[in-house]
């Protein structure tokens, strides 16, 4: 760095007699000769032969015969190099050109991928403005038909501002009229994190708006559907079973196993819609077990042995209330004649 821009003043003849070479060397033979002689003469050397004179005219000699060699010998050193070159390209890996980056970009690795990125952004950009005025039917008809679209998203945008500032002017001319004085709540704070307040503005008011409007989440009207379903099929189930009376005779009791197997399979129905239910819930102790079809019947039975024990209770209760209305007004005459 120091010599990169000094220029040797000695002739390049003395250059190669400093160097103790002839002229027609090659670059391996000034590259040796140079460290021979900068290992003796050089300052920071511990030989006794350190000088720091001798080892400027080294250095001066060694350019002046490194550039005159290279001269010589750049047809031959280009050609050598493309060689090397084709030999390299050969033998490289085939992923290898993925990092070249097209030659876009300067810096690291990292900094050259991210500018061939924008590069291939920029360049993108650019095939599909010129695929769309191509399309457009050339370049003054695109350019036509985009300044129009331009002209119309402008106006848009106008008519939106001015939509704004009509609201604006309206909402201040109201409050200087007073007509937001005498609203509801004035002076009081905003009651709006009554239920939690570490929830978003925006989830609240939005939870808030769905539930004012009757918005229900699937999985609740999924469970309320399940619960409605198994207490329908119930009641039917002890309906069907009170219409056969008891005892039941073979062809009732085989109208009994087909109502059995339906009742099974609405039962296996419902149990698929349980599991649908499982998979949207999101609280996982409010899943629902499946209804066992075995259980049910015989839940069924002792709902119709319960309703036929109740049966006579009733009827007596409904016998005691027809003999006290039939013969109530008898008692009140007896009691009117007594008085």
């Amino acid at each position: 760095r120091m010599f990169s821009g000094y220029k040797p003043k000695s002739d390049v003849k003395d250059s190669y007699k400093i160097l103790e070479l002839e002229e027609g060397c090659s670059l391996d033979d000034v590259r040796n000769s140079y460290r021979s002689l900068a290992k003796k003469y050089h300052p920071d050397s511990v030989s006794g032969t350190a000088d720091a004179a001798a080892f400027m005219r080294v250095e001066e000699a060694y350019r002046a015969v490194l550039s005159d060699v290279a001269a010589q010998q750049q047809p031959r050193v280009n050609d050598e190099e493309e060689e090397e070159e084709e030999q390299f390209k050969r033998k490289s890996l085939q992923h290898r050109h993925y990092l070249s980056f097209e030659g876009v970009g300067i810096g690291t690795p990292s900094q050259r991928e991210k500018q061939y990125m924008q590069f291939r952004v920029d360049r993108a950009t650019e095939q599909v403005l010129e695929y769309r005025q191509q399309r457009l039917g050339g370049s003054c008809a695109g350019s036509d038909l985009l300044r129009a679209k331009d002209v119309r998203e402008s106006k848009k945008v106008k008519i939106t501002q001015a939509v704004e500032r009509l609201v604006e002017d309206l909402i201040q001319e109201s409050m200087a009229k007073g007509d937001f004085d005498n609203l509801s709540g004035k002076g009081k704070p905003l009651q709006k994190f009554s239920d939690c307040p570490h929830v978003d503005p925006m989830t609240h008011n939005l939870n808030r708006i769905l539930i004012d409007n009757g918005y229900q989440p699937e999985w609740i009207l999924l469970q309320k559907e399940i619960r409605e379903t198994i207490k329908q099929l119930r009641k039917n189930v002890v309906a069907s079973r009170r219409k056969l009376g008891e005892p039941m005779t073979p062809s009732e009791q085989e109208r009994w196993d087909w109502i059995c197997e339906q009742f099974m399979e609405d039962i296996r129905k419902l149990n698929k819609r349980v599991d649908n239910f499982n998979l949207v819930v999101p609280i996982l102790s409010r899943q629902m077990v499946h209804f066992s079809p075995e259980k049910e019947i015989v839940r069924a039975q002792k709902a119709y042995k319960a309703l036929r024990e109740e049966a006579p209770r009733l009827d007596r209760k409904e016998s005691k209330g027809e003999d006290s209305k039939r013969f109530g007004w008898k008692s009140s005459l007896v009691k009117w004649l007594s008085l």
